[in-house]
C-alpha cells in the first residue's frame, strides 16, 4: 500500500492485536482481584481500543471532518499519512512543522517524565512527611503536571479532535 498517497489507514489486525497485547500485559501486571479493580481494567481496555484505533484504524478527527477538510483544504488528502497531521494541513503542509511539531513535543514529553520521577523521588524519600523542596517548591502536585504534559504533548502531535480548538481556523 502506497502510504504516501494512498490510503494510510485500516490496519484493523494491528488494532485488534495492539490492543490485546496491552491489556494482557496490564492484567498480568496488575493481576485484578476486586470488582473495582474488573472495572478499571475495563475502562483501560476500552481505553487502548480507542487508542489504537485512532492511530491504525481510522481516526475519529478525519472521520468526522472529511467532508469539511474536503471542501476547505480541497488539495489536502486527509486520508493519507503525508496529511493526516492537521496542523500540518491547517499550517501549509510545510516539512518546517513536523521539525518543529515532533522534536517539540518530544522534548515536552520529556519534560513531564522528569517533573514526574521528580515528585516521585520527593515524596518516596519523604517517608510520609510533608515535602516543601525540590520540585515541590513551585508545584504543588509533580505528578498531576507530569501527566498533564504528557497529554499535551500527546495532543499536538498525534492528531485529534482537541487540537483542533488550540488551531482552528474559525
Amino acid at each position: 500500500m502506497d502510504h504516501v498517497n494512498g490510503y494510510a489507514y485500516g490496519y484493523w489486525p494491528i488494532v485488534i492485536g495492539s490492543a490485546l497485547v496491552m491489556t494482557f500485559l496490564v492484567l498480568v501486571a496488575f493481576k485484578p482481584k476486586t470488582r473495582v479493580d474488573w472495572k478499571n481494567m475495563g475502562a483501560l481496555s476500552a481505553f487502548f481500543v480507542a487508542l489504537f484505533t485512532e492511530m491504525y484504524g481510522f481516526p475519529l478527527t478525519v472521520y468526522l471532518l472529511s467532508l469539511w477538510l474536503g471542501k476547505k483544504y480541497p488539495a489536502a488528502d486527509p486520508f493519507s499519512h503525508s496529511n493526516g497531521h492537521l496542523l500540518k494541513v491547517f499550517l501549509g503542509n510545510s516539512p518546517v512543522i513536523s521539525f518543529i511539531i515532533h522534536p517539540g513535543t518530544d522534548i515536552l514529553l520529556l519534560i513531564a517524565l522528569i517533573t514526574i520521577y521528580a515528585g516521585w523521588k520527593k515524596i518516596h524519600k519523604a517517608r510520609g512527611k510533608m515535602v516543601t523542596d525540590g520540585i515541590y517548591r513551585y508545584v504543588r502536585h509533580p505528578q498531576y503536571a507530569g501527566f498533564m504534559l504528557i497529554i499535551v504533548s500527546f495532543l499536538i502531535q498525534w492528531r485529534s479532535s482537541p487540537i483542533l480548538c488550540v488551531k482552528s481556523p474559525w
